[in-house]
């Protein structure tokens, strides 16, 4: 169980600062840990169900010795169309325990617009919204209990 003491609270460091991001990256790792406990050796597609709640579904993407990226959802039907929303595209660091929103469906999703515009504030405030987002829905996720294992 993930007790209260080990997440790092963003309002320790500066709120959009890079010190703070990377805080909020090491809450993301420990709250990634709980909903997936054996993040280093699964790969594929897994789904967690919970009474009253959404289906979670959880892919593994990629896999390299120090990073797993993995995939989260829910999946909504519209006119014989699923839709997944949140989408967000997740990097697990292993080594140093740090876990990164890559994106999320709010996001743009062409290259071009995805590039820097030149401001490292922009950037900033963008990586800083994607992973508040993802620390408050893992957080959301865990109160849910979701978990994901292998089969």
């Amino acid at each position: 169980m993930l007790l209260e003491y080990q997440l790092v609270a963003e309002t320790i460091a500066k709120p959009r600062s890079f010190v703070g991001l990377m805080s909020l990256y090491e809450s993301n790792y420990l709250r990634l840990q709980q909903l997936v406990p054996e993040l280093e050796r699964l790969d594929g597609y897994y789904r967690s169900r919970v009474a009253g709640a959404c289906d979670l579904h959880v892919e593994i993407i990629d896999r390299s010795r120090y990073t797993v990226t993995l995939s989260l959802s829910y999946f909504f039907y519209e006119s014989e169309r699923r839709i997944a929303e949140p989408d967000m595209q997740v990097r697990a660091y292993l080594d140093g325990q740090l876990a990164e929103a890559m994106n999320f469906c709010g996001d743009r999703r062409h290259a071009e617009l995805r590039r820097p515009s030149g401001s490292h504030r922009e950037e900033l405030d963008r990586r800083w919204h994607r992973n508040v987002v993802l620390n408050k829905w893992l957080e959301y996720l865990m109160d849910q209990g979701h978990i994901i294992f292998e089969r």
